[in-house]
């Protein structure tokens, strides 16, 4: 997606958190990254629980990063924008692996959310059929109902998981752990999570979204067949929001 943009960015700041999770996200983005020709300008992992990141905001600017790729944990992914807001540094865009999709992330920045750019495997589309709740968008309808807030994708994921173990208990006819367990592996249905078959290594085939914060909501930006809501980039700087 990056380099689909109109005057893509060029350098690059990868930052990740210390954890083994996103020190492994950063090992598997980086050379992406060089694959894709962009100059990686900053490689940098910071400590869990980070709350000050004028050190790090500082050389991004002082190095014109033009796009920002933070992995991390949402308490440091808020701690960041607002770091970035009170610093006044506002590269063309960036990135974030956790928050973007989550409705207390929005009601944490308030507008300051917008621009933000994340990841999500899940969006409560209409065209995810169901066979409990008629398709993902119904599913989100009944959640918001039950439980005051808008689902995000551990949500989908949770309901699909529980739906996964009802269809290998009916498949199996039985509550033998073994034969659950083939069963599930043999699992092939469509969920309001999206398609569920499992690889031999136990992997799901699912295509990840790049959304954005528009306007307080969350927009699919680009999925595999490439844009599907114009973003908003580059980003602006904070006094002219």
């Amino acid at each position: 997606m990056m380099k689909a943009l109109k005057d893509p960015p060029k350098a690059v700041a990868l930052l990740y958190a210390d954890d083994s999770f996103d020190v492994s996200v950063a090992k598997g983005t980086r050379p992406l990254l060089q694959q894709a020709g962009f100059n990686l300008a900053m490689d940098e992992r910071y400590s869990s629980n980070t709350s000050d990141f004028s050190t790090l905001l500082s050389q991004i600017k002082s190095k014109n990063v033009d796009a920002v790729l933070v992995a991390g944990h949402e308490t440091e992914i808020l701690n960041f924008v607002r770091n970035a807001k009170s610093l006044a540094i506002a590269p063309k865009m960036y990135s974030f692996t956790v928050g973007v999709p989550s409705a207390d992330f929005r009601k944490a920045l308030g507008k300051d959310a917008d621009y933000s750019f994340g990841m999500t495997a899940w969006l409560p589309v209409a065209s995810l059929k169901d066979r409990w709740f008629g398709d993902a968008e119904q599913f989100a309808k009944a959640y918001k109902a039950k439980y005051g807030y808008d689902p995000d994708y551990h949500a989908a994921s949770g309901a699909a998981d529980v739906e996964a173990l009802v269809m290998a208990i009916e498949k199996a006819n039985s509550l033998d752990p073994q034969k659950v367990r083939d069963a599930l592996a043999g699992s092939d249905f469509e969920s309001l999570y999206g398609p569920i078959k499992f690889a031999a290594n136990g992997q799901i085939n699912l295509p990840q979204l790049v959304i954005q914060v528009q306007g307080g909501q969350v927009a699919e930006v680009y999925n595999a067949k490439g844009f599907v809501t114009p973003p908003k980039y580059p980003m602006p700087a904070w006094n002219a929001r």
